[in-house]
């Protein structure tokens, strides 16, 4: 199936800083996508490119099955880091006006409108003006102006950036409503829990360049033989000591431990023994964060 979005071998610098260094991902219809890294990795320079917004010193944008048009991005729901909202107007006026620019009319619009308001709990604050709200409930604001159109493609840049864990919930409903209708969301963030529960592929970027890609459930097949859950009593942070150990997480007397590519998990279970009463030991799938900070040391 060809994708819906497609970036193959994009490069942009700003002057002798690469922002981004020949990164390629391909978006598939129908999922969410995460465009994931650490804060300065190149994600929002790739989102730029994507929109038009700067364009790539080379390689290639392709939306839709073919090169980027004006008339494409239409068809794109974008939702930028840096919100842009009149903090003067009311909320109905503002949403309005935003739909209006995307060539909405009428009484279905507002219809449309108040709909979107009592789904995000924020009907009562119709005619309060955007200042009188919170930074929570502007984001909600900003979500609605960005699907008011009904865009086949949604790109959000850190869309969970300030959001209480109920509001980045409602967040998460309301994107996963959105692919359940066949269509896709790219999802730049550095939060990896939610990424983790909501992703269908990932791309990793680290200093500008893709480290990851592919399919969220695939890479973790991949990386998972060197994996385990380990519960034990003693000196759990001496595990960070061993020369098989790649990473040790310790929580609540529990450790997730990520093997070296090249360890014998029985060779690191005899050194453990030497100081930890260990209770059990066993393989697990790894978390995304335990792969997202594997690769970007990696990559270092």
């Amino acid at each position: 199936m060809t994708p819906i979005l497609e970036l193959r071998n994009v490069r942009k610098a700003y002057g002798s800083f690469v922002a981004v260094d020949n990164v390629s991902m391909a978006v598939p219809a129908g999922s969410i996508f995460g465009l994931l890294g650490p804060n300065g990795a190149g994600k929002t320079s790739s989102i730029r490119m994507i929109m038009n917004i700067t364009a790539p010193d080379s390689g290639e944008v392709t939306v839709f099955g073919h090169p980027r048009t004006s008339e494409d991005l239409r068809r794109i729901g974008y939702l930028p880091e840096e919100r842009g909202l009149y903090r003067k107007m009311t909320v109905m006026d503002q949403l309005v006006f935003l739909g209006e620019i995307r060539g909405l009319r009428g009484p279905k619009l507002v219809a449309d409108i108040q709909q979107w308001l009592e789904r995000v709990d924020l009907a009562k604050w119709a005619k309060s003006k955007i200042e009188e709200l919170s930074k929570g409930m502007q984001q909600k604001v900003q979500l609605i102006g960005t699907v008011l159109h009904q865009p086949d493609l949604l790109i959000l840049d850190e869309p969970f950036s300030g959001l209480d864990p109920l509001n980045q919930e409602l967040f998460r409903d309301l994107l996963l409503g959105y692919r359940s209708q066949g269509k896709s969301v790219v999802l730049s963030t550095h939060g990896m829990e939610l990424a983790e529960r909501m992703c269908d592929h990932i791309c990793l970027i680290s200093h500008g360049r893709a480290v990851l890609d592919g399919e969220l459930k695939a890479i973790k097949r991949q990386v998972g033989g060197n994996n385990y859950r380990l519960v034990a009593d003693g000196d759990l942070e001496r595990l960070k000591t061993l020369p098989e150990v790649e990473q040790a997480t310790v929580q609540d007397g529990v450790v997730k431990l990520m093997l070296r590519p090249e360890a014998q998990v029985g060779e690191a279970l005899r050194r453990m023994v030497e100081f930890l009463n260990v209770h059990e030991l066993r393989s697990e799938e790894p978390e995304l964060e335990q792969i997202f900070l594997k690769a970007v040391r990696d990559s270092a």
